[in-house]
């Protein structure tokens, strides 16, 4: 598809954004900014704060889970009576570290991140566009955002404390929870609000905002994954939304929509309620969502893992229209499979039958996209930069995510695996390995674009190799115990659970492991804010990269680019055979002239 040169700049003058801008006070440059690089800058560090406490979370999690009924050392004591009397963990915490652990990391950390973080820094300036489309829609998402992750927070110090009945917030436990149940609703809704102003954003920008000569199969691989991520979470999030409100109104206005008749909480009939709602429609509705919702955590990784790959192997991604044709596979199929989240609910042969078809399908495109990745190192010169390594560390890491999640997509394993460790294992060695491995990639790869300097190599290998091995030592022993027969909601780590009796052993390792990579984020911490004023100064294309971001200056000014940049040719053109040079930027007419720099800058320090 043509695009019409129509964009209102001339690819002969500077960017009209550049030359009529005047200069705005601190509050409106830095925090209530209508620039998208900055509103990127703000997801990406407050999507990283958010990943930083969802992870403390977690680690209090393990630490119960291998001492079960001992006080926690040090830091027990800083916590309320009502929560851990003695430093002694109480089931009902457990529970609330449970339910923000996974909404935190999902709804606050990662896609934000992902998202609203490299999807706003990066898809304008990889198009060509001075800015999104709707640059103060563009803020009002992110500060939406922010306040919902604010009142999800501010849910721990209500009465009774935080949300108790899981990420999911299954009915009817979720309606007849304590008040910070509700409070987890409002900053839900806040939450899909702001997805919602975001994909409308992006959708717009890609289609109507690329430079001239930017046609569709030029776009870079990441933009595909941007756009269908906005279309999954344009059409996927209103129906949780409408659910989120109909719970909201279960909770306070004692409706029905989900509260069964007849239900008995300690002994007695709730009477409050008139009863005649369906908490299966709860499940329908969330996992209507919720499982596209995991593709919306995968797409912009795989993105990312597209854009270190080709350029770090110094050659084409192999089978291009093929990763593109696959991830519109995805983002269709990815409507059509939730329920096989709901095997266990009684929906009968036919419908499992059918959402068991449909899960086998949807895995046909992902291994094609994980193939094509393989296969692009096949012959290639690899560069073994950070971001390179975090890559190659995601490849398998996904495969295994993947090749594990299959026995849950059929009924007759499910009836076993359901609910277990297992699960658990499996999620999260797509989203931590996996996603958060991309996302760590994305950050050292676009670093240099975004301040002009280079984080340090050692401190990034001594963030890297660490948190490779402790991934692997936290969740493969969760696929032992899930086959084992563990359940995933055991607050004593299944002390008291006679399947669990063999694999007690592994809540001590993976907690010790858990323990040891959160030391390990520190080099990063440290890499990430002294580098943005004492790093290494670098070109505007330090990686000798292809696409159109690295024709901005670094970091880039208003409007993006002081010219126009105009499109040549498609996104990854490494080592063309007869050019003078191993890359060929889009962005440059003529890739036979004198060579005027080496073929690669020296990554190391």
């Amino acid at each position: 598809m043509a695009v019409a040169d129509t964009h209102g700049h001339s690819p002969d003058h500077p960017m009209e954004h550049s030359m009529d801008h005047q200069e705005l006070g601190w509050w409106r440059k830095y925090v209530f900014s209508i620039d998208h690089k900055v509103i990127g800058i703000q997801y990406t560090i407050t999507g990283f704060l958010f990943l930083l406490f969802g992870f403390c979370l977690m680690m209090l999690m393990r630490w119960q889970l291998a001492n079960p009924g001992a006080p926690l050392p040090w830091i027990g004591s800083w916590f309320s009576a009502d929560t851990m009397p003695g430093g002694v963990m109480l089931p009902e915490f457990y529970n609330q570290l449970g339910a923000m652990h996974g909404t935190i990391m999902v709804f606050l950390g990662i896609v934000p991140l992902a998202f609203g973080g490299f999807g706003n820094f990066v898809v304008p300036l990889q198009i060509g566009a001075p800015d999104m489309a709707f640059p103060r829609i563009n803020m009002a998402s992110y500060w939406v955002y922010f306040l919902g992750g604010i009142i999800m927070l501010a849910s721990f110090f209500v009465p009774g404390g935080a949300a108790q009945a899981g990420w999911t917030s299954y009915a009817p436990l979720s309606v007849i929870n304590p008040m910070g149940q509700t409070i987890w609703i409002l900053g839900m809704v806040l939450l899909i609000t702001s997805s919602l102003l975001g994909s409308v954003n992006f959708i717009t920008t890609i289609i109507q905002l690329r430079a001239p000569g930017l046609t569709l199969w030029r776009l870079p691989f990441f933009v595909w994954a941007q756009l269908v991520t906005a279309f999954l979470l344009l059409l996927a999030f209103p129906p949780l939304e409408a659910a989120a409100v109909m719970q909201f109104m279960d909770r306070v206005a004692d409706t029905s929509f989900f509260m069964p008749s007849g239900l008995v909480v300690g002994g007695a009939v709730l009477t409050e309620y008139t009863g005649g709602g369906s908490p299966i429609l709860w499940q329908h509705l969330f996992w209507f969502l919720a499982h596209p919702e995991v593709y919306v955590l995968i797409l912009p990784a795989m993105g990312i893992v597209a854009e270190v790959l080709a350029n770090n192997t110094r050659k084409p991604l192999w089978g291009y229209k093929l990763l593109v044709y696959s991830v519109l596979g995805i983002g269709f199929l990815s409507f059509v499979v939730w329920a096989h989240h709901m095997f266990l609910t009684g929906m009968g042969t036919v419908m499992n039958a059918f959402f068991q078809t449909t899960t086998m399908i949807i895995s046909i495109p992902s291994v094609v996209i994980l193939t094509c990745f393989i296969l692009s190192l096949w012959g290639a010169s690899i560069r073994f930069t950070v971001p390179m390594l975090f890559t190659l560390a995601f490849l398998p890491m996904f495969g295994i995510g993947g090749l594990t999640g299959l026995p849950l997509g059929l009924s007759a394993t499910d009836i076993h695996l359901h609910d277990t460790y297992y699960v658990i294992g499996h999620f999260h060695y797509i989203v931590a390995p996996g996603t958060i491995f991309a996302l760590f990639a994305g950050v050292y790869h676009w670093f240099p674009k975004a301040t002009g300097r280079r984080m340090s190599d050692w401190l990034g290998h001594l963030h890297f190799w660490p948190t490779l091995v402790c991934m692997n030592l936290i969740f493969m022993p969760m696929m032992i115990q899930g086959l084992q027969g563990v359940q995933r909601r055991l607050w004593d780590g299944g002390e008291t659970y006679a399947h669990a009796q063999s694999t007690l052993h592994l809540n001590d390792l993976m907690m010790w492991a858990a323990w040891t990579m959160g030391v390990f984020q520190i080099p990063f911490l440290v890499n990430f804010f002294w580098s943005i004023k004492k790093g290494r100064k670098v070109s505007d294309n330090p990686w000798h990269a292809t696409t159109l971001e690295w024709a901005a200056p670094s970091p880039p000014p208003h409007g993006n680019f002081l010219v126009q940049p105009e499109v040549y040719r498609g996104p990854y053109e490494y080592s063309v055979p007869g050019a003078d040079k191993d890359y060929s930027p889009q962005f440059e007419r003529d890739i036979h002239g004198p060579r005027d720099e080496p073929a690669v800058e020296v990554p190391a320090e």
